[in-house]
């Protein structure tokens, strides 16, 4: 038998590649408080890394400046009316996800994006049907890269987590996985800043595509 029996994905940057409604929601706020905008190739890295990083690099403020709630609010609501304008399935993924079913391995989602978010964006990708957990930023007390999201996955699916996989985009992904047992993938197709450096992350593998994720589970795991 597989040792791997369940495959849990990150959302951004993972399953979906969000980062250019991320880029408009952004640019719209920083148009709407007469900033300039800022050039999707620099957005881009930072998309898994949720509204903080993006207000910080829109802005130039840190967390303790007065603004900067008010400028994240009006960003999700920004974002909010902007979910899925441009947001598709990275290639690969669709084969993945039923290369999984043939093979009777369930998965599911683990994100820190808010529910609020999460659950629209996962219903209009087609994806709620068949997800057998969908944990967000707000489901447990604690978000990646705590492992109490990853755990209560497991519980959901249910699968221990030594038998299952977690694919993820970030370095707080793949330490999420590897503190609550799992195996971890890092998806270098994603959100991938040039000052990461995967290598010292401490995965199980790295795959270029979301197409290599089955053979690295036929071959590997």
């Amino acid at each position: 038998m597989n040792k791997i029996q369940a495959v849990l994905f990150d959302l951004d940057g993972t399953l979906a590649d969000t980062a250019q409604d991320l880029a408009l929601s952004l640019n719209l706020l920083l148009k709407d408080q007469g900033h300039s905008s800022v050039a999707f190739e620099r957005v881009r890295p930072h998309a898994s890394h949720g509204s903080k990083a993006l207000i910080q690099l829109g802005f130039g403020i840190e967390e303790n400046s007065d603004q900067f709630e008010t400028l994240k609010k009006h960003f999700l609501r920004i974002y909010q009316d902007n979910l899925c304008n441009k947001t598709r399935l990275f290639p690969g993924i669709d084969q993945t996800l039923k290369g999984l079913q043939a093979r009777g391995l369930p998965w599911g989602i683990v994100t820190n994006k808010p529910a609020f978010l999460t659950d629209p964006l996962v219903k209009q990708l087609g994806l709620e049907q068949d997800a057998a957990c969908i944990i967000s930023g707000d489901t447990t007390n604690n978000r990646k890269p705590h492992p109490e999201p990853m755990l209560h996955a497991c519980e959901l699916v249910p699968v221990s987590a030594e038998k299952c996989l977690y694919v993820g985009d970030a370095e707080r992904d793949i330490h999420a996985g590897k503190q609550a047992g799992m195996k971890t993938l890092v998806a270098l197709y994603g959100y991938i800043d040039a000052r990461d450096d995967p290598e010292l992350w401490g995965a199980d593998g790295k795959i270029e595509s979301a197409y290599a994720i089955l053979d690295w589970i036929d071959h590997h795991a």
